[in-house]
């Protein structure tokens, strides 16, 4: 008979005595069981004591979260956190430098428990240790340590960020402004800064005093603290009013932050990790988002500098230089350049700009490419003007529809997604990258509409086109713009109508009814298949992040399927592990029979604490839950659509429910038209021996013929 489900078997230990094996019953008080352990070691005064984790972050547990506690737990006697929290503040306020240096130390370790947290923050805990970074006399560990606990108290969001005090500020900037000072207490000091600026309209301006755009570039060159230095010039960035984005965008490309990034990190000579690959996208994110204002800015027909941009524009495919004189001859010959320039309003081509997206944009797109490069722009207006065909491809329609589509691919305008790391190197090559990245794609445009042979009538259909070869040549993440042009240069029209025929095959070309009952026939083995495949994955296991407030101190955790397919084993890791991690380092399980449903999205219970997690749509669509008896939940973020599809698909299939993911659905396709088209095969090549004239029959229900060629 099973044990109730209130009931759970742990272990409990205190230095130096055996440890006590006990049934702990969860309806129990938990003030009560911490008395009977008491009891049981001969300790007195059990109000001091409370109990924490064994292994792992060694929390603590309280009423709240008492029902995580499994069968099998190690768990630990020691000192409440109201005395650990009192204890300490008078350790660190001691004479002694060896004694205050070990509290310190034990301090930045506890202080990411938030029940010991909440404890020290009531003592004033923080005030004391900003009072010692302020008073500048800790050095070294000591500081190091100090910086980490205050950090940690910090993030668990109970006391406001606006109650730091100026002194605070200008000492933690003082240490990054140095050009000597220990790596970790650089590291926690940039991170402290980027919290103040993310968290605190008013600290913004505090610390945008107190550092330079100089200063942390100067740090990019140390890849121990590269990614720091770059996560707060993005929240610098970030954070500022609109009006000094502009400016400090300058000051980054005169301080060569491009360049400096192109060689210290993007070409380094170590990997780039999760977390700075984060920083490198939202660092493109913010530089293309400059190109908003131009983006969302019409045109106005009846300012002349504006119009100037136009006129230049036909001076420069047309040599305007022997203008006629005659007011009418030059509206004349205007009217009719602009037509050959391919805008749709040949009259007043300012009317084009008035559209927005791409707004003014476009016209600072087709300037570039006019000025930097202008054989380009000339052979592509000329080549289109002299054609009598009726292929013209209007340079003027496709530059301002090109800019719109660049700008819906890129994004420009929209925040950063806090789980996205899609960087793309090739634009840190360049400090003009976004024109650049234009002018090849205006090419591509113009190319691609002759291979189409296209017409007017063909117009969005080209565009549709000219999408597809963009958004495939960036996935594959091109070094350089060099590269991109080769990408592109291989997803010609001819390559793209194959790939498209390609990735129809399952859907377009197997539609006779025998195919069909065919396909029908093969499904249930290949879902079989991609069942085994999808458990044989979670046997495996994977590695899941915590969310936290910081990135750079990532918490890990581990979660892999027994191979009897009973039993989920999971525990907390230091790191991300570099392989299959063993049974015996997780410490925690659910038995799969325990299982009552798979949640996903907005239903995850950890996806409804919006103000804790600060979630978005990306992080909301790689979350799930497992729900298991008796009310426990246990939550997932996988850290990519392709780990998410595997587990869920998976943890279906254990519950006998059916796998629903995207992946699923492909690999299904993918599969059954491999096997039909080898079973098709095998036809073709079956020798048929000659037989006797066949005996008429009743028709079948269908005949079909293919012709294998």
């Amino acid at each position: 008979m099973p044990p109730p489900v209130d009931i759970v078997k742990v272990a409990i230990e205190w230095p130096g005595a055996n440890a006590q094996l006990i049934e702990m019953d969860q309806k129990r008080p938990l003030s009560s069981i911490i008395r009977e352990v008491c009891d049981g070691w001969s300790l007195s005064g059990s109000e001091q004591f409370a109990l924490r984790y064994a292994d792992g972050p060694q929390l603590y547990i309280t009423e709240q979260s008492r029902g995580e506690i499994k069968n099998g737990t190690i768990l630990r006697l020691a000192i409440s956190p109201a005395r650990a929290a009192r204890q300490l503040l008078e350790r660190i306020q001691s004479h002694g430098i060896d004694a205050r240096l070990e509290a310190l130390k034990e301090l930045a370790k506890l202080s990411a428990d938030p029940t010991f947290a909440a404890e020290f923050i009531n003592m004033e805990g923080i005030g004391t240790l900003a009072r010692l970074v302020e008073s500048g006399t800790h050095f070294g560990e000591m500081l190091a340590f100090t910086l980490t606990a205050f950090l940690e108290l910090m993030d668990h969001g109970i006391v406001s960020w606006d109650l730091i005090s100026l002194s605070f500020i200008k000492q933690i900037a003082g240490y990054v402004n140095q050009p000597m000072v220990d790596v970790s207490i650089l590291q926690r000091s940039l991170a402290i800064l980027e919290s103040m600026v993310l968290n605190s309209h008013s600290l913004y301006h505090r610390v945008a005093q107190e550092i330079t755009v100089g200063q942390l570039i100067g740090h990019l060159s140390n890849q121990e603290i590269q990614t720091y230095a770059i996560a707060l010039i993005n929240a610098l960035f970030l954070k500022a009013p609109e009006d000094r984005r502009q400016e400090m965008a300058s000051t980054l490309a005169q301080k060569h932050l491009r360049s400096i990034i192109l060689n210290h990190v993007i070409r380094g000579n170590r990997p780039i990790k999760a977390e700075m690959a984060h920083q490198l996208y939202v660092l493109q994110v913010l530089t293309f988002n400059l190109l908003e204002e131009r983006m969302m800015t019409k045109m106005d027909p009846n300012d002349q500098t504006q119009r100037d941009i136009i006129f230049e524009l036909r001076r420069i495919a047309f040599d305007g230089e022997n203008d006629p004189t005659g007011t009418e001859k030059r509206k004349a010959m205007y009217t009719k350049d602009y037509k050959m320039l391919g805008f749709t309003n040949h009259v007043n081509p300012a009317m084009d700009f008035t559209q927005t997206p791409p707004g003014m944009l476009a016209l600072d797109n087709m300037l570039y490419l006019a000025k930097v490069h202008q054989d380009t722009y000339i052979r592509i207006v000329l080549e289109n003007s002299s054609r009598e065909d009726k292929h013209e491809c209007p340079f003027g329609r496709c530059a301002i529809e090109l800019t719109r589509m660049l700008c819906e691919i890129l994004q420009v305008g929209e925040l950063p997604n806090e789980g996205c790391n899609d960087y793309h190197p090739m634009f840190f090559t360049h400090d003009r990258a976004w024109e650049e990245f234009f002018c090849v794609c205006i090419q591509l445009l113009n190319k691609t509409w002759k291979e189409m042979r296209a017409t007017a009538e063909d117009f969005n259909k080209v565009m549709q086109v000219v999408r597809e070869q963009i958004t495939r040549a960036l996935a594959m993440k091109p070094s350089s713009l060099d590269q991109l042009k080769n990408k592109l240069r291989g997803l010609n029209y001819s390559e793209i109508l194959r790939l498209r025929q390609s990735e129809r095959m399952s859907q377009d070309d197997f539609q006779s009814p025998p195919i069909i009952e065919l396909r029908e026939r093969i499904q249930p083995e290949i879902l079989e298949l991609i069942k085994q495949q999808r458990l044989n994955r979670l046997c495996e296991g994977s590695c899941f992040r915590k969310l936290g407030n910081r990135r750079r101190q990532e918490k890990f955790w581990f979660c892999r399927l027994s191979l009897n397919h009973k039993v989920l084993h999971y525990g907390d890791l230091d790191e991300s592990p570099q392989g299959e991690v063993p049974f015996e380092l997780l410490s925690d399980k659910i038995p799969i029979s325990d299982i009552k449903s798979v949640v996903t999205g907005k239903d995850c219970p950890h996806m409804k604490e919006k103000s804790a997690l600060k979630q978005n749509k990306e992080v909301l669509e790689l979350a799930f839950s497992v729900l298991y008896d008796p009310d426990e939940t246990l939550n997932f973020v996988a850290p990519n659509k392709y780990e998410y599809c595997i587990w869920t698909d998976g943890l279906c299939a254990l519950l006998g429910k059916e796998m629903g993911s995207d992946l699923t659905r492909s690999d299904l396709d993918t599969l059954i038209s491999m096997e039909m088209k080898l079973r098709l095969l095998d036809l073709e090549n079956i020798t048929i021996p000659e037989a006797p004239p066949p005996v008429p029959k009743e028709p079948s229900s269908y005949n079909f013929t293919y012709n294998y060629s």
